[in-house]
């Protein structure tokens, strides 16, 4: 870690300055802070820090708008970025213009300071930057502002300067297509093209030609060559939805594709260099699939390259309420009657379960706007809304739905004969024993983490690890932490 250095802070809000001289002078830093921004780029024309900590919201200029100053005048000062704007656009924008890192209000003390450290510690070099972004107001692609969003919009905002494989994971209706259309519009291949493809949508003899075209005569039926969705894509982004549902043999050929950067269209003999940047999605276990010999392991490392998790609606009801009024917003731009939400009605919107995420707010938002004749929904209506929605869904199984005698033992015996019956009279994959291991870690670590609100120190004790052997359990496992933020005020 390195000491005796001066970090410069900038924050309107005199708490959050007392907070952070507290907490960065006991690491031992020289800490001088200002409500200006004016007064923190004269420190900054003087010479003075090391490390700049800046909010965006200033009485006197958006933070974000000094940081290119700043790395104009002084390209090896590193800058963080905090705001209590917490959407993907501040986050990206943050990035773009040369933040080292971007901090959402509310913020935990510790994880400032581990990126305090990092960032002092870093080395000198140039910072990868973007295109500039286009002037779009604030169109935001994904709405939401809880711990477990904001941790998503960090991911994204340092994957927009690169080309890296994305996997995004999450339940049906999360919006995961959303999170694939961010990548594009604001990354660098955002002037090229986004084609989608839902590999559940599409007859198994004709996933290799959707993929990688056709020439003409190479089947019977095609009478003309047809370019796959590779070469559609070229220059853009591909995204492959529903991942888990490619047949083995269109997988092989995939992962030819990833492996050597070129494809040949069905009934070519010419290579044709494949540029797209690939995000891939699935609802399903991919992990599940491949002790199943479903899904080729090779290729689920070649396409988990960078792992997104989309939290379902349930596990961030905080954010019900914005994503409400977006969409009864949107509701109106598309024409319908302009209807609000009563706080009795938001009330209840945050106590339904959302077994169909986001897309079931969305359908439900739309049916109020244009099927209530009342500008003020209330919660009678919402009410009868969601007892409708429910009455045609078959109630999910949960722990409480299972017989009390059923042990752990038990249930993993059910889960293992089935694995076997998968397969036949065949063998399922070697190796089976640290597949089914990594199994019960995984949501084990999970549940620790979240029972401790992401405390690893807590969730060690509580696990009875050392907290070493629990943080390279997270990373091999790939297990989402969510940290509970602690400070929260300012802009």
């Amino acid at each position: 870690m390195s000491e005796g250095t001066t970090i410069l802070v900038a924050d309107d809000d005199r708490a959050i300055r007392t907070v952070l001289h507290q907490a960065l002078g006991r690491q031992g830093h020289t800490v001088r802070s200002t409500g200006t921004a004016s007064t923190l780029w004269q420190w900054i024309q003087e010479g003075e820090g090391q490390l700049v900590i800046t909010d965006v919201v200033m009485p006197d200029e958006n933070g974000l708008d000094l940081v290119p100053r700043i790395r104009k005048l002084r390209p090896d000062l590193r800058i963080i970025v905090m705001s209590a704007q917490s959407t993907l656009l501040t986050a990206v924008r943050a990035t773009e213009r040369g933040a080292f890192e971007y901090l959402p209000k509310p913020f935990d003390l510790n994880e400032l300071i581990s990126v305090v450290n990092r960032a002092l510690s870093a080395p000198a070099a140039s910072m990868p930057r973007t295109a500039a972004l286009p002037d779009e107001g604030e169109r935001l692609p994904l709405i939401g502002r809880s711990p477990a969003m904001q941790e998503i919009y960090r991911t994204l905002a340092r994957l927009m300067a690169t080309d890296l494989t994305v996997m995004v994971t999450g339940e049906s209706g999360a919006g995961k297509e959303l999170v694939a259309r961010a990548l594009h519009d604001y990354g660098k291949r955002r002037k090229g093209p986004f084609i989608a493809l839902n590999m559940a949508a599409i007859p198994r003899e004709l996933i290799e030609s959707e993929l990688f075209g056709h020439e003409r005569g190479a089947f019977t039926g095609a009478v003309q060559r047809s370019a796959g969705k590779f070469e559609q894509a070229s220059g853009g982004t591909l995204f492959l939805d529903e991942i888990g549902d490619m047949p083995p043999e269109a997988q092989t050929r995939l992962l030819r594709v990833l492996q050597e950067g070129e494809y040949m269209t069905v009934g070519g003999r010419t290579p044709i260099k494949a540029n797209v940047r690939i995000v891939a999605a699935t609802h399903r276990d991919l992990r599940r699939l491949i002790q199943q010999g479903l899904f080729r392991e090779d290729l689920y490392y070649r396409l988990n390259v960078v792992p997104i998790r989309l939290p379902p609606l349930r596990e961030r009801l905080d954010d019900i309420p914005e994503l409400a009024n977006h969409y009864l917003q949107a509701a109106t731009t598309d024409g319908l009657p302009t209807k609000v939400l009563s706080p009795e009605a938001m009330a209840r919107l945050k106590q339904h379960r959302w077994p169909g995420n986001v897309r079931e707010l969305v359908n439900l938002v739309r049916r109020l706007s244009a099927l209530y004749s009342e500008e003020i929904i209330g919660v009678e209506t919402i009410e009868a809304e969601l007892a409708d929605a429910m009455s045609a869904v078959e109630p999910a199984s949960s722990p409480a739905d299972m017989p009390d005698d059923v042990s752990l033992a038990d249930a993993v015996d059910r889960h293992l004969q089935s694995m076997f019956a998968a397969h036949g009279d065949r063998l399922p994959p070697d190796g089976m024993y640290d597949r089914v291991i990594s199994e019960v870690e995984r949501p084990l670590l999970a549940l620790a983490l979240g029972a401790t609100r992401g405390n690893q120190l807590r969730a060690a004790r509580l696990l009875g690890l050392n907290r070493n052997t629990l943080r390279k359990k997270i990373k091999d496992l790939d297990v989402p932490v969510v940290r509970t933020p602690q400070v929260r005020r300012g802009g």
